[in-house]
């Protein structure tokens, strides 16, 4: 499944990272997450129970160290090449125009539903790749911003 597939890329920039750490999250991870959610995000409860599952990888790369940009480059081509849809890039800079991350969040879409998501979170010194499956609504990712590492 296209979902449970990870960029060989990725593989040897985890090869080169400092420091790595990982966690998944299985429906039934996910429905006690869902029952810690408060009751004034219902929507976000809503969101978190159409999951199948969550991923999140981070890599760090030392206090000298940063990611090799042709293999971070070759995770983003990997994922356009796979066919999934690319939603968004942001990028910050900083004013003396230091490069202080890049966020890109890709798509697979079947019709109007979102069948998973992937958010790749760069920094300077670390790599973060969140994975999401489930039957969402774009609604439900929105909803499901700052929660499992995705970004705001």
């Amino acid at each position: 499944m296209v979902l449970d597939w990870t960029p060989a890329a990725l593989e040897q920039l985890s090869s080169q990272a400092a420091m790595k750490s990982s966690f998944s999250l299985d429906r039934t991870l996910l429905a006690a997450a869902a029952g810690m959610t408060p009751d004034s995000e219902p929507e976000t409860r809503q969101a978190i129970n159409k999951l199948d599952g969550v991923s999140v990888r981070v890599l760090r790369f030392g206090a000298g160290g940063m990611a090799d940009e042709s293999l971070v480059e070759a995770v983003r081509e990997a994922y356009h090449l796979r066919g999934w849809k690319r939603l968004a890039t942001t990028s910050d800079t900083s004013k003396s125009g230091l490069h202080n991350g890049r966020t890109d969040l890709w798509l697979v879409v079947d019709g109007v539903t979102v069948r998973g998501a992937v958010a790749l979170v760069e920094t300077p010194m670390s790599l973060t790749l969140v994975t999401l499956k489930g039957d969402l609504s774009p609604a439900d990712l929105f909803h499901l911003r700052g929660h499992f590492g995705i970004p705001r």
